[in-house]
Parts: C-alpha cells; sequence; structure tokens
C-alpha cells in the first residue's frame, strides 16, 4: 500500500486559529499541505494567518461560526473556490462546561451541541460530495468523553457520544465510496479550551477544572494525528492517562465509573 502523501492535498480545519487545531495547521503545512483555516475568532485568525504567510506558507482563513450551517456552507464553497478540492476534513472546533447536570441550564446543553455535534455535521455534510470524488479523509476532535461517562460534563459528553455514534456510523456508509473516518480521542491537552468552559448559568465557569494525569500539548497530538492518516487509523486514542481510560471502559464500564467519580469527587 502506498503511503500517504500529503503534498498540495487541501486541509481544512475548523477551530483552527489556535490548540489542536492551530497545531495541526502547522504539522500538516510542513508536510506540504495547502490549509483552511476556519474559525470565529476573526482577530486571531487574521494574525495566525499572517504568521503562516511570512513563513512563505499558503494558507486560507475563513472567519467562519459552524453553528450556523449557511456559514459553513458559505466557507466550504470558498475553499472550493480557491483550492478546487478539500483532501482532509478536520472537525476541530469545539466548546466545552462543567457543572452538574441539576445546576446546568438547559440552554448550556444547546450551546454545546450546536458547536460541537452540529457543527462538525454542517461541515461534513457541505464537504462531503468533494470528499467523495477525492476520497478524501474526515478526521473529528471527540475525546474520551464520547466512549465513556464524564462526570460533571454531562454536555459536553453528551455532545462527544453523539459525535461517536455519527461518525462510526457515517464511516460504515463511506467504506466503500474511499473515504476515511478517524475519530481522535485525546485526553487532558494545554489548551484554551478549559478556559472558556461554560459554567451552569451559560457563562465562563470560574471553578478549577478537575483532571487526571499530565496535559499533553497540541503539538504533539498533531503530530500523532498526522501519523494516524498515514496508518489510516480509525480511532485514535492519545496520552497514557487517556489510553487507560479507555481500555478500562472497555473492559469494565462500572469500575471506570466507580474510579471516575473517586477522581472527579471535588465537582459533586
Amino acid at each position: 500500500m502506498n503511503q500517504y502523501c500529503f503534498k498540495d492535498k487541501v486541509a481544512l480545519v475548523t477551530g483552527g486559529a489556535s490548540g489542536i487545531g492551530l497545531a495541526t495547521c502547522w504539522e500538516l503545512v510542513r508536510q506540504g499541505a495547502r490549509i483552511a483555516m476556519l474559525d470565529m475568532d476573526e482577530k486571531n485568525l487574521e494574525t495566525q494567518q499572517q504568521i503562516f504567510l511570512d513563513q512563505g506558507y499558503k494558507i486560507l482563513a475563513i472567519d467562519c461560526d459552524v453553528t450556523e450551517e449557511a456559514a459553513c456552507q458559505s466557507a466550504i464553497n470558498q475553499v472550493l473556490k480557491i483550492f478546487g478540492q478539500i483532501d482532509i476534513l478536520f472537525n476541530n472546533a469545539g466548546i466545552t462546561q462543567r457543572g452538574l447536570f441539576e445546576k446546568t441550564d438547559t440552554i448550556v446543553f444547546k450551546k454545546v451541541m450546536d458547536v460541537n455535534f452540529f457543527g462538525s455535521l454542517y461541515c461534513t455534510k457541505a464537504a462531503l460530495p468533494n470528499l467523495i470524488q477525492t476520497k478524501g479523509i474526515i478526521i473529528v476532535n471527540e475525546s474520551i468523553a464520547g466512549v465513556a461517562p464524564l462526570l460533571a460534563r454531562t454536555g459536553y459528553s453528551a455532545s462527544k457520544h453523539a459525535l461517536h455514534g455519527l461518525f462510526t456510523s457515517l464511516r460504515c456508509e463511506l467504506r466503500h465510496k474511499g473515504v476515511h473516518v478517524m475519530i481522535v480521542c485525546p485526553g487532558f491537552i494545554r489548551t484554551n479550551l478549559q478556559t472558556r468552559a461554560l459554567g451552569g448559568n451559560g457563562k465562563i465557569a470560574t471553578h478549577a477544572q478537575t483532571r487526571v494525569g499530565k496535559e499533553d500539548t497540541p503539538e504533539n497530538v498533531a503530530k500523532q494525528i498526522v501519523k494516524g492518516i498515514l496508518n489510516k487509523k480509525s480511532i485514535l486514542v492519545l496520552t497514557f492517562m487517556g489510553k487507560l481510560g479507555y481500555l478500562v471502559s472497555r473492559l469494565s464500564p462500572l469500575l471506570y465509573e466507580y474510579i471516575m467519580t473517586r477522581q472527579f469527587k471535588k465537582e459533586l
């Protein structure tokens, strides 16, 4: 089997102006790919685009709120107009929340689902016809929370479980058409995701994040994503604690719930 060649491939990354998205843009562009970076942070988007251009890399930056289906379709159309194709779609844009279910307003669940689930759905739906033509790759930034419970993050976990159901099912539908779907499950990563976490009232959470194990870096995650593409991984579980959690949750779900509840008991 020939190894995947990134040269002149077009990679579209949502939430691309920071964190894992930005690190992946850099990793892919260094591999020879052309980048379409989508983000709703217009100021940071422009800043990051200029840094790429200053380094001699061709990059397209598009201000896009993935919660709006029309905006996603418009962004995809712009990418196709300028680059002519999409070979890699990385559904990375996401938000999180912290707080017990009983103390969390329902609007918070909707906000999280709008970004994490529907944002990925809208972009995938818009890009799919071209991805089928290019026999491309769809990547979704899920989480261990997409395959196992996560205390005090019911909205986040629900959105990630929804992504898991959507994209594992979509993989089955697209396999015979030559489109590959890779699900990425990072553990705790050092990004600004947690500083923007929504609290129970929909405003930025003020209480500290509880986590298990050391945080990994976005740069390391990006390197693993590129390796995952090369190895045509179906699911990419990252960090030691992430892999351990995934294994325990698969082999003994009740044991995982017990351990997870003890580790996160400060949030009860």
